[in-house]
């Protein structure tokens, strides 16, 4: 049976208990939000803002607990909501007993500039200055950016001073829209440390009859939905012939850890 292990820190153990673990509830922590993270909650509804569902903040909270990561980076801050779930991982006391261990480097990649300056207060609430920071911009951008220092220093094992993200990258969270979410996954493998993992929620699963798509309309929003769900197949299909990923269903959709081969 296969081990596993890799930079990310995780046990040695075959794929299958390593994923069972790593997928698992604490049940220790509970499902109770942070009181920051309640706070910007509401802030959300307010304005219209959909965040993810508690169950699935808590879980992801839960799976970043249980991998030491030395970079990590979270895609689509919002007015950090998420971020706040993390910070409150991070940042307890669990840090000071030496049963978490907080990352070298946590960036948070929003290309709202209003709301990277909610990001930058969120940060200096928990003291987190020295070792986070937001990136205004778009992931994109970013990408490209790394991937072309990747390429030309592929025997390097230094950081260019000038990149906007540490290199590799041991975690990456993507919380952005259906309509960016899939390109955000597939665009990141290449930023991947060996044995790093990438966390994201499934795309909706289309239901009922979308009809046939006619030639020189527009699709329907159920027929996006329909194509936007097949490019995610396609996408964790083509990562899964080289490396591993698993699923968890929980209230408000399914998340899915991927995890390129060690």
């Amino acid at each position: 049976m296969e081990r596993t292990g890799g930079s990310s820190g995780l046990p040695q153990m075959s794929e299958k208990e390593m994923f069972l673990r790593l997928l698992s509830e604490d049940e220790t922590r509970g499902i109770d939000e942070p009181e920051v993270a309640s706070n910007i909650g509401d802030q959300m509804i307010h304005m219209g803002l959909r965040p993810l569902s508690r169950t699935i903040r808590s879980r992801i909270r839960d799976i970043c607990s249980r991998i030491p990561a030395k970079n990590v980076i979270l895609v689509g801050g919002g007015i950090g909501h998420l971020s706040a779930w993390l910070f409150d991982l991070w940042c307890s006391d669990n840090i000071e007993n030496n049963i978490i261990k907080k990352p070298d480097s946590f960036t948070i990649i929003e290309e709202g500039g209003k709301f990277g300056i909610i990001l930058n207060r969120l940060i200096s609430r928990y003291d987190a200055d020295s070792w986070s920071k937001v990136i205004v911009n778009k992931w994109p951008e970013i990408v490209a950016e790394s991937s072309s220092w990747l390429a030309a220093n592929a025997a390097s094992t230094d950081n260019a001073p000038f990149l906007s993200i540490p290199l590799p990258v041991d975690l990456i969270i993507i919380d952005l829209p259906e309509d960016e979410r899939i390109d955000a996954l597939t665009s990141s493998f290449n930023l991947l440390s060996p044995g790093g993992i990438i966390i994201i929620k499934e795309p909706e699963v289309p239901t009922g009859d979308v009809g046939e798509l006619e030639s020189g309309k527009e699709m329907s929003k159920a027929q996006e939905k329909v194509s936007r769900f097949n490019k995610w197949i396609s996408a964790v299909k083509d990562f899964s012939l080289n490396n591993s990923l698993s699923f968890v269903e929980l209230t408000g959709g399914t998340l899915v850890v991927l995890r390129r081969s060690s």
